[in-house]
């Protein structure tokens, strides 16, 4: 079954409160996408009326097209992590604590089974975008004027650095930016090729905008690193040969324009040296010094128990064994629940299996994004983007990177699958 046929329709008046069936859930979607950029809470409390919703839409082919591996490896994921907790010497509260970062993922092959059979995910697209770009005009404010922010705490006083962040943090903003306008370039470079240059214009114009906010209000280096690759992945996918390396050449002009005129983004590069000489000439914390020490002594724990891991919910516990006294020695005092690598993450708590689970969905996720299209850009920027950022964050588990990813692979998956059962 692809979509509701004609002979299901009804043609009397009911046939809007049979629309209504159908269409509830996708706005719920819309709703969801909508809030992420800006809130949890809200976005915890959609999911509820969203849930509710997509009961009542047909689910009769819902568990045979949950047997395909893009909606069978997630739910593996979350059944692995729930299984972690039986051989985890963490407490219970931090075992049944960590289920929940992964449990979101049993949440893409509903969203799969929901845009590959009723044809409203551009609604989701377009909310998220919108959020987006009013956050990003809330950014320029709040990088004027630093009272304007909903977190004083992050755009002044020692923590000047992140001025700009409207709400939640620099790193996920620059995630949501980065993702905006980067996606934008597809629809940019089709309508111009259709002739609507002032529709193109419009939406690169929006791209633009949030490219300078990264690179003259804050970034994060997280950002940095993924921005060009996705770059790249585009000019190889939809450029000629030719028009690629012209327009690599031009990217590079403009970084070195960029370098030149943005102080901004000159400190946030120079922070990398930085954090290293702090953490390993002077033993101090720091962004990337801590995260090399994080990735060491992950490794370690990986070696204790390679095949399944320590189990849900054990890294706090295995940083704090190993932990050395802070007055001597910060750096290696420091103890987290969170290694800042998705794959050391898996790997500690489930080992090989969990690290072969996590690659599997991964490259199942990619495969279902081959094609032309926009939901197949979007889908493959989203896979891309979280696979390379979780090389230092673990962004499938956290709050808003995880729901992009969720939302980004479950909305697109569906319209993409859509696509290919028709063509």
């Amino acid at each position: 079954m692809n979509g509701v046929t004609n002979e299901q329709r009804p043609t009397s008046w009911l046939s809007a409160i049979w629309a209504a069936r159908y269409r509830t859930p996708a706005r719920f979607a819309a709703l969801v996408a909508l809030l992420l950029p800006w809130t949890t809470t809200g976005l915890t409390f959609a999911l509820v009326p969203w849930l509710i919703a997509f009961a009542f839409i047909d689910l009769r082919e819902f568990p045979r097209a949950s047997l395909r591996p893009v909606c069978l490896l997630p739910i593996a994921l979350v059944v692995l992590a729930a299984a972690g907790t039986l051989w985890s010497d963490a407490p219970w509260p931090e075992r049944i604590h960590a289920i929940g970062p992964v449990a979101k993922l049993l949440v893409i092959p509903l969203l799969i089974y929901q845009f590959e059979r009723w044809p409203y995910g551009n609604w989701v697209f377009s909310a998220f975008l919108a959020s987006c770009a009013l956050l990003m005009l809330y950014s320029f404010a709040v990088a004027i004027d630093p009272d304007l922010s909903l977190k004083l705490y992050l755009s002044r006083g020692p923590y000047k650095i992140e001025s700009g962040v409207a709400v939640r943090n620099y790193i996920d903003q620059s995630q949501e930016f980065g993702l905006c306008a980067i996606a934008l370039v597809y629809p940019i470079v089709t309508l111009f090729r259709e002739g609507h240059a002032r529709i193109a214009a419009l939406l690169a114009t929006l791209s633009l905008g949030f490219l300078v906010n990264m690179m003259f209000v804050v970034v994060s280096r997280t950002a940095l690193v993924t921005l060009p690759v996705l770059v790249v992945v585009f000019a190889l996918l939809h450029l000629r040969r030719r028009t690629a390396l012209l327009a690599a050449s031009g990217m590079m002009l403009i970084a070195v324009a960029l370098w030149a005129v943005s102080p901004h983004l000159r400190a946030t590069v120079a922070k990398f040296g930085d954090d290293y000489e702090t953490s390993v000439q002077d033993k101090q914390v720091s962004g990337m010094g801590s995260r090399l020490e994080y990735w060491r002594k992950s490794l370690g724990f990986i070696a204790d128990a390679p095949l399944i891991g320590h189990g849900t919910g054990s890294i706090r516990g295995l940083f704090a064994s190993v932990a050395a006294d802070t007055e001597v020695d910060p750096l290696r005092g420091e103890i987290v629940g969170n290694p800042h690598n998705q794959t050391l993450s898996v790997a500690v708590q489930w080992g090989v299996a969990g690290v072969l689970v996590l690659y599997a969905l991964w490259f199942a996720h990619l495969l279902m994004f081959r094609g032309e299209g926009l939901a197949c850009w979007i889908g493959l920027l989203v896979v891309v983007q979280n696979m390379l950022s979780s090389l230092f964050n673990t962004h499938l588990f956290d709050f808003t990177p995880g729901w992009i990813y969720v939302l980004g692979v479950g909305v697109a998956g569906g319209m993409a699958l859509a696509k290919k059962t028709k063509g």
